[in-house]
């Protein structure tokens, strides 16, 4: 046998990759310049609302270069903040969020462990009827909602229109369905090694719920909460459609009704309002977005 020398390792030819490396290069020139737009699509709304906010009705009314501050200030801020009626709406909307999570974490994530590991017949169907549920528009649902709530009302006398918490009551008809679909698939990943194991040791059905499957579905949990909560704190047509007193309503349709009076529309308050508004969901997002990530993907491809 003849021995392999240095040099001739040296000298060996290496294999080509050029082509490969070349095709690489040019998928990812073209996801950073759809990154790119992508990103200038989503952020310009916003960069706009902010530097609006920062504008004088003067200046918003001049004939000026809308994306710069010739005069900053802080007045918009300063008038929205110390109104009465702008803290009403934000306290409304914290209480009804706060409600909305936690009924709906409670009915989803029991629903989606009896749905998900507590095999019965047609659980499979209910399931994907669960689901379902979500995609029906919400357009389709007030007008029976007003007929429910005038039924009641003629039979018990109870008024649930025009109440802050009659949206307690409601908002769970949205969130329900897409936060018990999260749940299911991700308690259908988690191996049945771990309830078969606890059945045998005694512990209840519950028992292996918060103590076994809460742990470990915790990224499920965050998700489906920071879905909730979106959707409670930014829904619009329900209360525009049930509250009306000025005192009863929620952040989102607060600013569109307070600060748009007939055909005068107060473009600083309102953009700093939007911005104010947009604040808790975006910091929420901020701190959990790889539990909501890990969570919706688990959701999409399990159960």
């Amino acid at each position: 046998m003849t021995a392999v020398t240095a040099s001739d390792a040296v000298a060996a030819p290496r294999p080509k990759y050029g082509s490969i490396s070349k095709s690489r290069r040019w998928a990812l020139r073209w996801s950073y310049f759809f990154l790119v737009l992508f990103a200038i699509f989503f952020l310009t709304p916003p960069i706009y609302m902010f530097i609006t906010s920062l504008k004088s009705s003067a200046e918003i009314s001049a004939a000026t270069n809308p994306w710069w501050v010739f005069e900053p200030t802080l007045e918009n801020y300063i008038e929205l903040l110390t109104q009465n009626q702008y803290l009403i709406f934000f306290r409304n909307s914290a209480i009804v969020s706060v409600c909305v999570v936690s009924i709906t974490m409670i009915i989803s994530v029991l629903a989606a462990f009896a749905l998900a590991r507590m095999k019965f017949w047609g659980s499979a169907t209910l399931a994907t009827g669960v689901f379902l549920t979500y995609l029906i528009p919400e357009t389709l649902l007030f007008i029976p909602l007003f007929k429910t709530f005038a039924f009641v009302r003629d039979t018990t006398g109870i008024e649930l229109m025009n109440h802050w918490w009659t949206l307690i009551i409601l908002y769970p008809t949205l969130t329900v369905p897409f936060c018990t679909w999260i749940m299911i698939g991700y308690f259908a990943s988690i191996p049945k090694e771990l309830d078969e194991a606890a059945l045998i040791d005694g512990a209840t059905w519950l028992q292996t719920l918060t103590k076994i499957f809460i742990p470990v579905a915790l990224p499920g949990l965050i998700a489906a909460t920071i879905f909730a909560f979106t959707v409670s704190w930014a829904q619009f047509l329900y209360p525009l459609a049930f509250t009306t007193s000025t005192d009863q309503l929620v952040l989102p349709v607060g600013i569109v009704t307070t600060l748009i009076k007939g055909d005068v529309f107060n473009w600083g308050q309102i953009m700093t309002g939007a911005l104010l508004g947009a604040a808790p969901p975006l910091i929420i997002y901020a701190f959990l977005m790889d539990y909501y990530i890990a969570g919706l993907t688990a959701g999409a491809t399990k159960g």
